[in-house]
């Protein structure tokens, strides 16, 4: 049985964009990812730190449940405890941070993250996760940090993960040479290896999409649905619609099992609800390792030059056929 730790130092070399400092930086994302599943594992316990909302909203404007505010603590403590991180954005902090200390400043690498994506899940016990990107800065090491190390295209990426905590927990990442994923063994209290190169199949038989919204859906989507939702036994349809609510429990699903995901504009976020940084870049990385596609209809994700810190974007992520089609016909019916 391989742990993740082993697995990082046994490979590191193996990947020209690794490092020690990069491999330490994992293994910080690592150990609050074990105190956040604690945590979600005692909510029917803890209720003054899960039940309920913290009583504050983040820049987008959403409540923020108490264990929202938990998990960005504690994985923003995590990485400023160590030297490889020179600063971070989180979904749940309204600027980018950047650590002050000396060794800090000179670091490599900064940090994109949603701490713990679903939230608004937690009180009925669904799935919920955590998504990370790392970048090498582009400004001088030694100079405070600056808005120009967050806003990079996700092309840029060195290393990107999720932790998605159900019926048992794992950790998946990427750092450009393909997708490994490890399932956390609470009696050793180590992620170990149990899902090592994975591919996400060319087509699959489900999407995933808040079907609630259809009204509101361009014209291309409305007519991907309607191909999905066809009779035609020589290409396995109709699909079986899956809907979670939490993007890391359906991106995972679908990555195993084969199939896509749609978040697209039109709805009641206009230009779609998922932000590029902490959500859409760093899924579009691993999805693409795995074999599979992410674009926001029209063009591929990770080449989205952003913008601002807290951009949002349409989505569509998963098998590559799949994504293709509905692509496809998004472009179309772009025109009515």
């Amino acid at each position: 049985m391989i742990t993740l730790g082993e697995y990082i130092i046994k490979n590191q070399a193996e990947y020209p964009s690794a490092s020690g400092e990069l491999s330490s930086l994992l293994s910080s994302i690592r150990r609050a990812a074990k105190v956040v599943n604690r945590e979600i594992n005692r909510a029917g316990l803890v209720t003054d730190i899960i039940g309920g909302s913290a009583g504050s909203e983040n820049i987008q404007g959403e409540a923020q449940q108490k264990l929202d505010v938990f998990a960005n603590d504690v994985f923003k403590a995590a990485l400023e405890a160590r030297g490889e991180v020179c600063g971070i954005a989180s979904e749940e902090e309204d600027y980018f941070v950047g650590f002050a200390d000396e060794r800090q400043s000179n670091a490599k690498y900064i940090v994109l993250m949603d701490p713990l994506d679903g939230s608004s899940n937690i009180d009925v016990n669904v799935s919920v996760g955590t998504i990370f990107s790392i970048y090498r800065r582009v400004s001088q090491p030694g100079e405070p940090v600056s808005m120009e190390d967050f806003l990079q295209p996700g092309v840029n990426q060195v290393a990107a993960g999720y932790v998605v905590y159900g019926s048992s927990t794992m950790l998946v990442y990427t750092t450009g040479n393909g997708v490994h994923g490890f399932t956390y063994d609470s009696t050793l209290g180590s992620f170990c290896l149990s899902h090592e190169n994975i591919r996400i199949p060319e087509m699959g038989n489900i999407y995933s999409i808040n079907e609630g919204n259809y009204i509101r859906f361009p014209e291309g989507v409305k007519q991907y649905l309607k191909f999905c939702q066809e009779k035609d036994d020589a290409s396995n349809r109709p699909y079986t619609s899956r809907y979670i609510g939490s993007l890391v429990s359906d991106f995972h699903r679908n990555m195993l099992k084969g199939g896509i995901y749609i978040y697209p504009s039109g709805t009641n976020s206009p230009n779609g609800k998922l932000r590029l940084l902490y959500e859409c870049n760093p899924l579009a990385f691993m999805a693409e390792q795995a074999g599979g596609k992410a674009t926001d209809g029209f063009r591929r994700i990770m080449e989205i030059k952003p913008t601002e810190l807290h951009q949002r974007t349409p989505y569509f992520i998963g098998s590559s056929k799949m994504v293709d089609k509905a692509c496809a016909l998004m472009t179309e019916f772009s025109a009515e």
